[in-house]
């Protein structure tokens, strides 16, 4: 599945073009199909994500993995015809602006739930650099381990929080969160657990002299891709 989106601070919107993935079982790679033809893509489930930001941050490629797409199995080709999904502002979030992935059917976790979460944490002042992913920290087995935390605990930032808050279990969203409901300091979490990927975090996010020439508003604007494992209530 392939999808793109030029993307502001005031507005994010994703064109109507979606390709769906495909699974050949002769070649054992995923492919995808266009205009009757079928085209080989990545083996390693990606979606093309293209950012233009303001003239204040520096237009970037991502590529994020999708988290619900797996290359054994048929993506539901009905949802090509599904209008063009925008990006919305989440109510009382500061800003958060979310677009739904997958649609949960799950419960909504409430103030003083734990909640589990798998995600994908990338930096817009850096291309799109992803810092940190769930799916880097591993179990002894080498299942991939989910960042675990309370909501309303304010352990974890405000961004997150406004995020989870509205989805249900087995949802996946992809946020873009504004400095101002990410990182205010360097003890939030999530923190990336390798100390090289949390100092260049945090210096680029804490620059001092950018700061000083009004980069604020674009040095920490964070987009996650979140999904919502599991809520249990406390």
């Amino acid at each position: 599945m392939m999808l793109s989106y030029g993307a502001s601070t005031s507005s994010f919107l994703l064109p109507h073009t979606v390709t769906f993935c495909t699974y050949n079982s002769q070649s054992h790679h995923p492919t995808t199909t266009h205009g009757g033809e079928s085209h080989p893509v990545v083996t390693r489930r990606t979606l093309s994500l293209l950012a233009t930001a303001t003239a204040t941050v520096t237009a970037a490629a991502f590529s994020v993995p999708i988290l619900f797409c797996d290359s054994s199995v048929h993506c539901s080709e009905s949802a090509a015809a599904a209008a063009t999904p925008q990006f919305s502002e989440l109510p009382e979030s500061g800003g958060v602006k979310a677009l739904d992935l997958r649609i949960g059917d799950g419960d909504s976790p409430v103030n003083g739930d734990q909640v589990a979460i798998h995600y994908y944490g990338r930096l817009a002042a850096k291309q799109g650099w992803r810092f940190d992913s769930t799916y880097d920290h591993k179990d002894e087995t080498g299942e991939p381990l989910p960042f675990i935390f309370t909501v309303g605990s304010g352990k974890v930032i405000s961004g997150i929080e406004a995020a989870v808050r509205s989805m249900k279990v087995g949802g996946i969203r992809r946020v873009v969160i504004p400095p101002s409901e990410g990182y205010q300091n360097m003890s939030q979490e999530p923190i990336p657990p390798d100390f090289f990927d949390r100092q260049r975090l945090f210096t680029t996010i804490f620059n001092p002299t950018r700061l000083a020439n009004g980069e604020g508003s674009t040095l920490g604007i964070l987009i996650f891709d979140i999904e919502l494992v599991n809520v249990k209530h406390l």
